[in-house]
């Protein structure tokens, strides 16, 4: 039987072949994107423009070695909506900006010191269980979309919901030729026309919605208590790109972290964040949801997520466009995300294997175990406004354990020291 053709990150992709590639990763993270901007109360058009741009400067900062779709980010969420309350939007804007600055501060830093450190705080123990939470703790997002874990489950909701996730998961095995490669796109038609036939489509803000509109653009005003609200969220942000980053890495057979380099896959990342809030959008950052799409095509090349960039931006001046894809019910987004999150679930058990992790070793074993439970438990620990919980303190968890035990070595206090 022959194996699903590999397109890797810089061959070129046939302009028949593009366009529904393109399209596909747009749909992937239309839904989770436009969220962050109704959650703000802003118009969701300057967050889509700004995720084309913001993935088309990540694409020209990596040199093009980086395949990475930036959508909005939901870790800014919580101190965001403070500083919104207390301040308003643009004492918001102000505060993305500094974030964004540092972060890209720290990735000089990496560059000035180097990246070697994530495999001391990171082994492979550490950073498998930690890149699976990464999907996992997304499952429940996915079946809230779907409307699954509603006290009553809709039938129409969950009929949308198998023809979507049937559709994804069968077609990405049973597909042939030019259809292996947009399993994703077809189960989102499919999914929608589910819709259609349920009538749970509405569109009557597509009639009301103007053909051509411009993205609303405005300033920041800066005040250093709000930045102190949200700087903390630096932590947050830094360990989901480290993740997204190996993940991306396993996906594609490369090591990002050595080449183009973190400090550039960062900088590009945070550097976007920055400019989102001069123009007045939500922060970016790289998308789990695009990884899975990526997963599941075996399709890498930047020109594909680059011509979805281009989709996202054309769809910010044109509103009746934007806002028909915005109609997509949350049915077919759980549907495809199902499959999405867990391609990114077991990227992370990927790791482990592919490392080789000898869990009879105490290490190993204490790592993985404590990672998942911290991740999975639902605790959460605060900071002020800040809270870590799930992958990121996971992560924490993870890199602190990983740390003890290498000054351990040090000392030669382990019973298992390599």
């Amino acid at each position: 039987m022959m194996e699903k053709r590999i397109i890797q990150v810089e061959e070129k992709v046939p302009a028949k072949l593009l366009i529904p590639l393109s399209i596909q990763h747009m749909f992937a993270m239309f839904g989770a994107s436009v969220l962050v901007p109704f959650v703000f109360g802003i118009n969701p058009a300057i967050v889509l423009f700004m995720n084309g741009v913001g993935t088309l400067l990540f694409i020209l900062i990596t040199k093009g070695k980086a395949p990475a779709y930036l959508g909005s980010s939901f870790a800014f969420l919580a101190p965001a909506g403070i500083v919104i309350t207390k301040f308003g939007y643009e004492y918001a804007l102000g505060s993305f900006v500094a974030v964004g600055f540092c972060g890209c501060i720290l990735a000089l830093l990496i560059y000035k010191f180097g990246s070697d450190w994530i495999d001391v705080v990171l082994p492979p123990a550490a950073m498998g269980p930690v890149v699976a939470l990464i999907g996992l703790e997304l499952s429940g997002t996915a079946a809230s979309n779907a409307g699954l874990l509603e006290e009553k489950i809709q039938p129409e909701n969950a009929i949308v919901f198998f023809v979507t996730l049937g559709v994804a998961v069968f077609g990405s095995i049973m597909f042939r030729k030019f259809l292996s490669v947009i399993p994703i796109l077809i189960a989102v038609i499919a999914g929608y026309a589910a819709a259609l036939a349920c009538g749970i489509v509405d569109f009557t803000e597509v009639k009301a919605a103007s053909f051509f509109a411009l993205p609303n653009f405005s300033s920041p005003k800066f005040s250093m208590e709000a930045i102190l609200i949200m700087l903390p969220v630096i932590l947050v942000i830094a360990s989901e790109h480290i993740g997204h980053q190996i993940v991306t890495s396993k996906i594609v057979g490369r090591d990002l972290i050595k080449d183009p380099g973190l400090h550039r896959t960062l900088f590009a990342d945070n550097f976007s964040t920055m400019l989102s809030g001069m123009i007045g959008s939500v922060p970016t950052t790289t998308y789990g949801e695009n990884i899975g799409v990526m997963a599941v095509t075996g399709v890498y090349s930047v020109r594909v997520i680059a011509g979805a960039a281009v989709l996202s931006i054309i769809c910010s001046f044109v509103g009746k466009l934007s806002t028909l894809i915005s109609t997509i019910p949350g049915p077919v987004i759980g549907g495809i995300s199902f499959l999405l999150y867990g391609m990114i679930g077991t990227s992370g058990i990927r790791i482990l294997v592919d490392s080789k992790v000898d869990y009879g070793k105490s290490r190993n074993l204490a790592l993985t175990s404590v990672i998942f439970v911290t991740g999975l438990s639902g605790i959460a620990v605060k900071f002020g406004d800040i809270e870590l919980k799930g992958m990121v303190l996971a992560s924490v968890v993870g890199m602190v354990l990983s740390l003890a035990f290498y000054i351990l070595d040090k000392f030669h206090l382990t019973n298992d020291a390599e």
